[in-house]
């Protein structure tokens, strides 16, 4: 038995299962709708309320720098191309750290460092500038499902978001669906040129969320690229979305994508992150295990 493959493999989905009973543990009771998604090297799989919609919120920023990416490769345009940035973006009642450094509008900004304002900063002024470059956001909603990611919706700008937060729910995806797409991005022969190195760079040197799947992992034994997606609180007082997407990149050279969306939640922003970081912690748990 030892030596049979067969043994090897119920004891992995023994230990499956075993996570996904932890998982549920640091659910239970929690005034919110969680979904979970893990896929481990290709092979071990856990999808736990997978049924659900969840508004991405910032996390579809990871969707459109991909789309971004592939528009850039396709037409030779190099990531360091400059793109006027009219005052008319500049939206005063959004997040923006790119409107607040250039109040006044009107200049020039390479389309590396706008990525770098979206995926590390979730800057939605230079969100909705990347959108139209490229096309819209129908662009982006085209090229993810072209991936074969079906079960996720991209109809709505920052913009549009935040004239009406029931627009935030158009823009959604299941917990598997986000991971098959990291998995895609770390492993597919496509994904892996000038662009999308430069994606992951930036993604690995993101510096926010560390509350979330960040916080328990080692920063000295593993590399962690992720991208959040934070709400505001709808007309019941509830956080729409608080969210984290990344893949893990273990000491061994192992790696696993995970995905976390707290959908619909009353509980406190600390709260939120915590179940982010509770579920992170039992999942690299069970890879270095594993």
């Amino acid at each position: 038995c030892v030596l049979s493959g067969g043994c090897v493999q119920n004891k992995s989905q023994d230990s499956l299962k075993t996570l996904k009973t932890e998982i549920r543990h640091i659910i239970k009771d929690k005034k919110a709708t969680i979904g979970v998604a893990l896929i481990l090297d290709g092979e071990d799989t856990l999808a736990i309320n997978n049924a659900e919609k969840y508004p991405m919120m910032s996390v579809y920023k990871f969707h459109q720098a991909l789309a971004v990416c592939d528009y850039l490769q396709k037409r030779h345009i190099p990531l360091s191309t400059s793109l006027y940035l009219d005052k008319k973006y500049f939206k005063p009642d959004t997040y923006s750290p790119l409107r607040d450094k250039y109040p006044q509008g009107n200049l020039e900004l390479p389309i590396s460092e706008l990525l770098v304002y979206t995926m590390q900063s979730s800057d939605n002024v230079a969100c909705d500038i990347l959108f139209d470059y490229i096309g819209g956001v129908n662009v982006v909603d085209e090229y993810i499902h072209s991936l074969g990611i079906n079960d996720v919706s991209i109809t709505a700008t920052e913009d549009e978001m935040h004239q009406g937060m029931d627009d935030c729910y158009k823009n959604w995806t299941t917990p598997i669906e986000a991971a098959n797409l990291l998995e895609l991005f770390m492993t597919q022969d496509f994904m892996r040129n000038e662009y999308t190195d430069f994606l992951k760079h930036i993604m690995i040197e993101c510096g926010t969320g560390k509350d979330r799947l960040p916080a328990p992992l080692p920063e000295s034994e593993v590399k962690i690229g992720h991208k959040t997606g934070t709400s505001d609180k709808n007309d019941r007082g509830e956080y729409i979305g608080i969210n984290d997407i990344g893949f893990v990149i273990l000491p061994d050279g192992s790696r696993y994508v995970v995905a976390v969306f707290v959908k619909d939640s009353k509980e406190n922003m600390e709260t939120n992150a915590k179940i982010i970081s509770d579920i992170s912690a039992a999942v690299y748990r069970y890879a270095g295990n594993r």
